[in-house]
């Protein structure tokens, strides 16, 4: 062969590309929490659910048909009216004055029994005084005075509310007031549970759904018709009476598991009997209590867990990869978790503490990642190697 051919085939064996270093997977591809889940004590009658939100957790009583829902129409209310006009939870907000329509629907909600705080015409309140009324008291009026503030008609409120209920995944709901009077409000427990735990990432309406009771002039104080807002660590959010939907409650509490502080929400909604709220309220927290006997924190991967081996196909060497961090989690006895690795495998030669893959643990919408990095190093391909290999 010709000293110039032997030449340029020395020199595509050197600069050819090589394959990459390969990644064996060590762990298999699912777990599954250990123990046995606590029998929750789903009310007898009407819908419940249950969520912890930073477990990724909402489970129900079964089968959820919508029903009427009452007063929690007006977490939707509060929610929008926050998302449209932000205020921090020390803020007032804007001035809103009264109508005489507002004056007129007053009344007229009176009259028919309906849960109000009076107001004249030319009155004034701020955004969180309606808000502190709607929420802690249930103003029914308030409600009304909100959503024509917020969209210039009640109308075009109850649409923005439909149009949010699809946007937060509440595909058995249907609004067609702000304050929860008409029964064609109709929801299910899951889906006030989705709305709930959207809400209460907002500051404000978290703030204002935690107060015992509210002060308004002329008024006094009036409140909260969630009976255990401000004990046992409940912080809100909402209950509901009417005929047709009899008693219900959306309730947050604030538990500790695992030396950690986690909130636990819980809805149930038809509640019959002497006192429907109460029977609502007390079914709510016995399911809460019977959550966080459940609920545990758990390593799900430990810190220097060997995931995976790296080689290269010019050296025997093999070389281990371990995460670079533990995932610590909140779990439910029973859940399954996935593990995947997405190799981020380099070419040539590999350093020792080299991000070779992301390891990604899930369970539903929860999921947690961390790096996988070597142990030590792999050298690049040798001259007399890459010589003598095609």
């Amino acid at each position: 062969m010709a000293v110039g051919a032997m030449s340029a085939v020395l020199t595509l064996q050197l600069v050819r590309p090589l394959s990459p270093p390969r990644l064996s997977l060590v762990r298999p591809a699912s777990s599954t929490v250990a123990g046995v889940a606590p029998v929750l004590p789903w009310p007898a009658s009407g819908e419940a659910a249950l969520s912890v939100p930073s477990a990724g957790l909402l489970i129900s009583s079964g089968s959820q048909t919508p029903v009427p829902i009452a007063s929690l129409t007006k977490m939707m209310t509060a929610y929008l009216v926050l998302e449209d006009h932000p205020l921090t939870p020390s803020a007032s907000g804007p001035n809103i004055v009264m109508t005489a329509a507002d004056a007129e629907d007053a009344a007229e909600d009176e009259a028919n029994n309906d849960t109000v705080i009076p107001v004249t015409a030319g009155q004034s309140f701020t955004e969180r005084q309606l808000l502190n009324g709607l929420l802690v008291h249930s103003a029914n009026d308030f409600a009304d005075a909100l959503a024509q503030w917020d969209a210039g008609s009640t109308a075009a409120f109850v649409e923005k509310m439909n149009s949010a209920a699809q946007r937060l995944g509440m595909s058995d709901t249907h609004y067609v007031d702000p304050s929860g009077i008409d029964p064609s409000d109709r929801s299910t427990a899951d889906d006030q549970l989705r709305l709930a735990q959207q809400a209460m990432t907002v500051p404000t309406f978290a703030a204002v759904v935690a107060q015992p009771s509210v002060t308004f002039p002329g008024v006094g104080q009036l409140s909260n018709y969630v009976p255990a807002v401000g004990t046992d660590g409940v912080v809100g959010v909402k209950s509901g009476f009417t005929q047709e939907a009899m008693g219900c409650v959306v309730l947050a509490a604030d538990r500790q598991v695992g030396g950690r502080q986690v909130m636990v929400l819980a809805a149930v909604t038809g509640q019959q009997g002497i006192d429907p709220i109460g029977s609502a309220d007390s079914s709510a927290l016995a399911l809460i209590a019977a959550a966080t006997g459940g609920l545990k924190m758990a390593t799900l991967v430990s810190a220097g867990s060997h995931e995976a081996t790296v080689s290269a196909s010019w050296t025997g060497r093999r070389v281990p990869a371990v995460t670079a961090s533990a995932v610590t989690a909140l779990v439910w006895p029973g859940w399954r978790w996935s593990f995947a690795l997405a190799p981020r495998a380099p070419r040539g030669a590999v350093r020792s503490r080299e991000t070779v893959a992301i390891l990604t643990v899930r369970h539903g919408s929860k999921s947690f990642s961390v790096p996988v990095r070597t142990t030590g190093a792999l050298p690049s391909a040798s001259m007399r190697w890459r010589l003598l290999h095609h």
